[in-house]
């Protein structure tokens, strides 16, 4: 029911092939906005600044899987980075580990079933690769993404 609050995160650590050290940065990732605002929780405890980092990690990695496969110009680079960094690409990452079972709505936003259309299950995503980069650096946010098969 895309109710994630308080649950067990092994299924997903399996999903991913990672285990946080801090389980704040995964339970920050999987925190809506707006359900934050309905339970009155900080806003400092949403998903929203590690998916801003998440979003940043994803194109310095994809950036240099790119030029590690021995592209060098500039606008091959970007030509490449655009097509497998973008909304759609990223949702479905989401969904093929069932991420938004994982992440705590709000009512309207299940109401909508938000995850279901726009931005918000990429942003979920982000949010996630944000978190793991937090809690396990660059190399594990490489990592995740080789286990999932984007790089």
């Amino acid at each position: 029911t895309c109710t994630g609050h308080n649950m067990d995160y092994s299924d997903l650590y399996e999903r991913i092939g990672y285990t946080f050290s801090n389980p704040k940065y995964l339970s920050h990732a999987l925190q809506r906005t707006a359900f934050a605002r309905e339970q009155n929780i900080s806003l400092d405890e949403t998903m929203d600044y590690l998916a801003v980092l998440g979003d940043a990690v994803i194109e310095i990695v994809t950036i240099q899987s790119i030029i590690d496969s021995g592209v060098t110009d500039k606008g091959e680079i970007t030509r490449q980075k655009t097509t497998k960094v973008n909304m759609s690409v990223l949702r479905k990452l989401a969904e093929d580990i069932s991420l938004p079972d994982f992440v705590s709505w709000g009512k309207g936003e299940i109401n909508m079933q938000i995850w279901t259309v726009g931005r918000a299950s990429a942003e979920c995503f982000e949010a996630l690769i944000g978190a793991v980069y937090s809690d396990g650096g660059i190399s594990a946010a490489r990592t995740v993404l080789k286990n999932l098969g984007f790089i």
